[in-house]
């Protein structure tokens, strides 16, 4: 059923005139009638009574009137949809992410929102080694990781740094000090995420490969508790500074560098090369103009 044939046929229902429907949908009498008659066709039913001079509907005419109605707005309202997502007044971006990563977006998903408040922004807690692949099948737009992924056909766009630091309480016998080495951190209690990740397997594997046992006591499910386990003196915890700014500027926690394990580590935003959302789209430019500042 043509959309626009059944917008006629609505015209000459509501005016019930073939005449005034004409004119109101800018097509000749003729045009008209073939229309409806084309449409009766198809549907094998007449929809006006011809014995009435007022144009009558039949019961059939008065069903597809109904049902038509309901068409044309719900047609209306997809058109509506897609100019909004167009026009970035609709629309999500998914981000996939590891709770450490989270802290870095946040500057860059306050940037996004200034300029397009309509857009959701839906931050999911993925693991680090699926983050790509979900991009890649499209049930991610956005993965946020701290190493190049093996997986083909994705872009990549620098949107932060951050570095390993060692937590302590400000009691701490190491408060005083800027630096540590692994040595001196393996013999502290240690409090750590028990979530595996690529990137406490290579913190993990470099103190093997020392030959540094370290002294796990705790292993909590989140960085809020990790954190808040240190300032209770449960323990020290490696951490990427980041995730503790406010504990670090307030006094609650001091952080201190690790020989041989703080170093600068990017975050990268990867997404697919192609077959882009607008929202996404928009998030993009946004993401590659920070990475340039």
């Amino acid at each position: 059923m043509d959309l626009q044939t059944l917008k006629i046929f609505l015209a000459v229902a509501h005016e019930r005139s073939f005449s005034r429907a004409a004119a109101k949908v800018h097509r000749t009498q003729p045009a008209v009638s073939q229309a409806v008659r084309r449409l009766e066709a198809d549907l094998g039913e007449e929809l006006f009574d011809r014995s009435s001079k007022n144009g009558t509907l039949t019961d059939a005419g008065k069903v597809l009137q109904n049902y038509g109605q309901r068409l044309v707005r719900l047609a209306e309202e997809t058109e509506s949809a897609m100019r909004e997502l167009r026009d970035l007044r609709r629309g999500r971006v998914l981000i996939g992410a590891n709770e450490a990563a989270v802290h870095t977006l946040l500057p860059l998903i306050a940037r996004f929102r200034l300029r397009h408040p309509h857009i959701a922004i839906d931050v999911r807690r993925v693991p680090a080694r699926q983050i790509a692949v979900e991009v890649q099948q499209g049930s991610l737009d956005f993965g946020a990781l701290t190493f190049h992924p093996s997986e083909a056909g994705l872009l990549d766009v620098t949107v932060g740094s951050d570095e390993l630091v060692l937590l302590v309480p400000p009691t701490h016998l190491f408060a005083k000090r800027s630096q540590v080495t692994m040595e001196e951190v393996a013999g502290e209690p240690m409090v750590a995420h028990n979530d595996p990740s690529p990137a406490r397997e290579r913190v993990l594997r470099l103190f093997e490969q020392r030959h540094i046992a370290l002294n796990m006591v705790i292993a909590l499910p989140s960085l809020d508790g990790i954190k808040r386990a240190v300032e209770l003196q449960l323990g020290v915890a490696l951490l990427p500074r980041r995730c503790a700014i406010t504990e670090i500027a307030s006094g609650r926690l001091v952080a201190l560098s690790v020989t041989g394990i703080s170093r600068k580590r990017l975050l990268t935003l990867v997404c697919r090369r192609a077959h882009r959302s607008h929202a996404a789209e928009a998030f993009l430019a946004v993401a590659q103009e920070k990475a340039r500042s």
